[in-house]
């Protein structure tokens, strides 16, 4: 943009279009071009300042531009695309007016929360479409046609194909939130779909945490003439993360588990599992040791999901065990300390899981396992984030001490999950994983043993 743009300015001071003259950053939100009300409703959310993201991709959007934004995950993406459409919105109010994609279930309802904040002196309404939850109620709110729909692809295609009188033929806005992974996770089918019965004359803004091949490609197909707001062109973890890992035997990995949460005790912790088997087992084992642990994983309910959340959320739990489901975009505040209790396959990974921890500045620990069959994969991760990281400081002979209590655990845990399962398979519906089985099994086993005693 020409220096004399600017309310008829002449352009004389070419210096301000250097690189190296900048004038200092925009401080709020005002200067940025966000109306009065909605600078309001930022402050009242905390947003004191905008975030780099923000900063760039804002005033491109509110000037009607299509957005690529790339920008690393807990760098205030959500605000990025929310208030440009709540902006809009203000402007020409209308139903169905903005359609946001997400990969996962947990994120819908997140940005669903963030609309609902920002817009709530406008009265915005939003509902969000996903998986796991009654189509009918959800057939419901659409046809009271919301300003904003939150959705997963394919309960959203589900919906354009078999809920009579819903369309999105007059929508203005889309945006596809985390679209690295929407395709990663094999949604290209719905995403064609959707973006055939939408109108071509829209808005359209793409977040993502990578630029992939397949991402240029829906560039390509869904985007006229973009900007590229970029924030971070290389991965990186937040300076104020402290990074460790462990190297240790596999057959030992729970032993060095407990030692972890005991010396850090007093801290909230999320620890990623690879599998829904292992986060559930992992869960009922701390819990058989008396730690408040609740498992979040894709095989349970949509209910439950959001209930574990929830009360890590409000601090009732202190110890929440997922599977990568929960590593990207979710926002909780004051997650500690992030464990890789099993390493990730895709090195990206690493990025999203340690990005839990020290968000909006404040400092955080991550330490990764690393066992004997993990050394290739750990290697990787160093040369992605191009640091080697220090060992996390041990007492081997502490860790051995607690050996016995653990197998004992363990021997409870794969109880459980087998009388889980048998009980799944018998009322073919999921069993409400935070009820305290572990404690009455304990109980139970404990009276056994007195009686063979």
């Amino acid at each position: 943009m020409a220096a004399g743009d600017e309310a008829g300015q002449p352009a004389e001071p070419e210096a301000v279009l250097e690189p190296e003259a900048v004038v200092e950053e925009p401080q709020s939100f005002k200067d940025l071009g966000v109306t009065d009300v909605l600078c309001e409703a930022c402050d009242q959310l905390g947003w004191k300042v905008p975030t780099k993201i923000q900063v760039e991709a804002i005033p491109v959007a509110l000037q009607g531009r299509d957005i690529i934004g790339l920008a690393e995950t807990g760098s205030g993406k959500t605000g990025a695309f929310a208030l440009p459409i709540l902006q809009a919105l203000l402007e020409t109010p209308q139903r169905l007016f903005a359609l946001v994609l997400t990969p996962t279930r947990e994120l819908a309802f997140q940005i669903s929360e963030q609309f609902e904040a920002l817009g709530s002196s406008i009265g915005v309404q939003s509902t969000v479409i996903v998986g796991g939850i009654d189509t009918m109620s959800q057939s419901l709110a659409l046809a009271k046609k919301p300003h904003v729909i939150i959705a997963t692809p394919g309960r959203l295609v589900d919906h354009l194909e078999n809920t009579k009188g819903f369309n999105l033929r007059a929508l203005k806005f889309l945006v596809m939130d985390e679209a690295d992974r929407i395709l990663n996770m094999d949604f290209e089918t719905e995403v064609d779909k959707i973006l055939k019965v939408i109108p071509r004359d829209r808005k359209t803004f793409l977040f993502s945490a990578t630029m992939t091949k397949k991402v240029q490609k829906l560039q390509r197909a869904a985007l006229k003439n973009p900007v590229k707001c970029a924030v971070s062109s290389k991965y990186q973890t937040v300076e104020k993360l402290q990074q460790y890992y462990i190297f240790i035997p596999s057959k030992f990995k729970d032993s060095y588990l407990v030692y972890i949460l005991n010396e850090l005790a007093g801290n909230s912790f999320m620890i990623f599992c690879s599998t829904c088997n292992n986060t559930q087992r992992t869960a009922l084992l701390l819990r058989n040791l008396g730690f408040t642990a609740i498992p979040l994983h894709g095989q349970m309910s949509q209910n439950k999901r959001l209930g574990s959340l929830n009360k890590f959320k409000a601090k009732a739990r202190s110890i929440l065990l997922a599977t990568d489901v929960a590593s990207r975009g979710l926002d909780i505040p004051h997650v500690d300390v992030v464990i890789n209790f099993d390493i990730p396959t895709h090195s990206k990974d690493y990025i999203h899981r340690v990005g839990r921890t020290a968000r909006a500045g404040r400092s955080g620990k991550s330490i990764t396992f690393v066992t004997q069959y993990d050394v290739e994969l750990f290697q990787r991760i160093e040369h992605l984030i191009g640091k080697k990281l220090p060992a996390f400081p041990m007492q081997e002979e502490e860790v051995m001490m607690l050996t016995e209590r653990v197998a004992e655990a363990q021997r409870f845990a794969r109880m459980e999950l087998r009388e889980q399962g048998e009980k799944k398979r018998s009322r073919n519906d999921d069993d409400d994983t935070e009820e305290a089985i572990g404690v009455r099994n304990k109980v139970v086993g404990g009276k056994k043993k007195k009686r063979k005693a």
